[in-house]
């Protein structure tokens, strides 16, 4: 068994504002260092912000938690430094099965075309995730980069004001208080923050439970998603199958409603429930086991002045699909460059409001997709589960049913449609690329377009040229591309036209195109991606 999230990896050390004579002030607080809390760290520090990370433990999270990381987030971790080591170590997949009874009515493929530097999905144990990403904290921290990590350092009170944050913080040695003139949480889905604020969260709770349980054991299934509806081994119910590294299979298995949660996360009644699916046989111990409810939840707006929610503590899904981590490394992928941008007094702080707007949008869109898995997964009526059932039945044989199976639709980034930072859109260019969505990978010969955008405003020039373009002091980087030398930018960004420019905002979204060069319009698209 492995025992990484026994070891403290960032342990109380006193720090130099509790024998400060008053108050010290931090241009950016994070509470919480799970995978969002410490990627909106590592961004800023990247960034050279300065920032301090709290959290009431010392250690990674206990347990594999999350883990299913997407393309997307892959490509967002790549960024901040961590991509290789993550895929290096998870289990890659592309593909997976979904059965009925003990039946295959169909399989799939989550990333069909090549020229992508990372697979649609890896799964890895979130303890590793922390690992990996606090291992990264440290080596900027050697690189010189302002970034602290404050082990059992529990916020224990908030008091907001106009242009600051107040927090007093618990830690075995006493109490002492700091100010931030910016407050990031992403402390969970019970966030104290939000709950010292009082705000709550809006939308469904749903009436059923399913037990996790992360097994280590010796098996021969292949690397895939496997998901059943109604299996021999759980009647009437759903199960999930997941391969992890070093041996660690996670399982999933529907519950119902009415139950004895303490009771039923007891060994003796695990067991024979995994043994029923794997067989009497197969050995296997058990790592991590837990029950957890669907709640497809959110706060109302994530900007609450100067503070701001990301993550499980911003918004709650079901975790069919894999929408809670993924989508909260999307938070802070889209957060921090604004906030970067009006810390350096480059945008207004009214820049922050669009995060709110553009990551409810997304929030929004994934509690609709995982709203419907859980219908789709928990039929509540004898009338829906016999429709359910039919279009299993027919999705064996029948291609047009299987769009409408829902196992839990996995992960694939917003696009921000109706985003008021959204500039020009130039139809004839392929849908695959339009305004407000996030780019489409391609390589470049020396390497990948997704390693070589991000952090910036960027112009991608391709088959053309621009002038540099500069807005309130921040110029947008031109990168010059040749379709010769890259032939997957023909498909994914011109189609059938022989030139075009896109604009990209530093979060690697497309915020403007064109058919031909515009300085003028560049400009103007720029600045209203910097919010006006």
């Amino acid at each position: 068994m492995n025992k990484i999230f026994e070891i403290p990896m960032y342990p109380y050390a006193r720090s130099k504002d509790q024998d400060a004579m008053a108050r010290v002030r931090h241009p950016v607080v994070v509470i919480g260092a799970g995978p969002v809390g410490l990627g909106a760290a590592i961004d800023l520090a990247q960034q050279g912000i300065p920032v301090v990370v709290l959290d009431d433990n010392d250690k990674v999270s206990f347990g594999s938690r999350a883990i299913c990381f997407s393309k997307r987030c892959l490509e967002v971790m790549d960024r901040l430094g961590c991509g290789d080591v993550l895929v290096d170590k998870g289990v890659i997949w592309n593909t997976g099965k979904v059965f009925f009874g003990d039946r295959k009515v169909y399989d799939f493929n989550l990333l069909p075309e090549d020229g992508h530097k990372m697979p649609a999905f890896i799964n890895l144990q979130q303890y590793y995730f922390e690992e990996y990403m606090v291992n990264r904290v440290q080596a900027l921290q050697a690189a010189g980069k302002p970034i602290e990590i404050r082990g059992k350092n529990k916020v224990s009170a908030i008091g907001t004001h106009d242009d600051y944050v107040t927090l007093e913080i618990d830690t075995p040695e006493g109490p002492y208080n700091i100010e931030a003139e910016w407050l990031i949480a992403c402390d969970g889905a019970g966030s104290p923050t939000r709950r010292m604020l009082g705000k709550d969260f809006v939308g469904r709770v749903f009436e059923d439970n399913f037990l996790i349980a992360d097994v280590i054991m010796e098996a021969d299934f292949p690397t895939e998603r496997w998901f059943w509806f109604d299996p021999p081994f759980n009647k009437g119910q759903s199960a999930l199958l997941h391969k992890q590294p070093d041996g660690v299979w996670r399982i999933d298995l529907q519950l119902g409603w009415d139950i004895d949660k303490e009771k039923e996360m007891k060994p003796e009644n695990v067991i024979p429930r995994l043994k029923a699916m794997l067989g009497d046989d197969v050995e296997f111990e058990l790592e991590w086991v837990s029950i957890y409810t669907f709640q497809c939840r959110r706060m109302e707006d994530f900007r609450h002045g100067r503070v701001l929610f990301a993550g499980d503590a911003a918004h709650q899904v079901s975790p069919f699909g894999a929408r809670g981590a993924n989508s909260g490394l999307q938070d802070t992928d889209n957060l921090c460059w604004k906030l970067k941008l009006v810390l350096d007094g480059k945008a207004d702080e009214s820049l922050l409001d669009t995060y709110s707007a553009e990551r409810v949008y997304g929030a929004d869109e994934n509690i609709l997709n995982s709203s419907r898995s859980t219908d789709f997964i928990t039929p509540k009526s004898t009338v829906s589960r016999t429709l359910r059932d039919a279009v299993l039945d027919l999705s064996e044989d029948n291609e047009f049913a299987r769009p409408l199976v829902n196992s839990g639709r996995l992960s694939v980034p917003c696009v921000y449609d109706g985003s008021s930072l959204n500039g020009a859109d130039c139809d004839a260019l392929p849908s695959q690329t339009r305004v407000g969505s996030v780019i489409a990978d391609a390589p470049l010969g020396d390497g990948f377009l997704s390693e070589r955008t991000g952090d910036r405003f960027q112009v991608l020039a391709i088959n053309c040229d621009v002038d540099p373009v500069e807005v309130n002091g921040v110029q947008a980087e031109v990168i010059r591309l040749d379709t010769a030398k890259a032939p997957f930018l023909q498909e994914r960004y011109l189609g059938d036209q022989k030139a075009a420019v896109y604009l990209l905002r530093p979060d690697q979204i497309i915020t403007a195109r064109w058919l031909t060069p515009d300085n003028e319009a560049l400009k103007a698209a720029m600045k209203q991606a910097m919010g006006g």
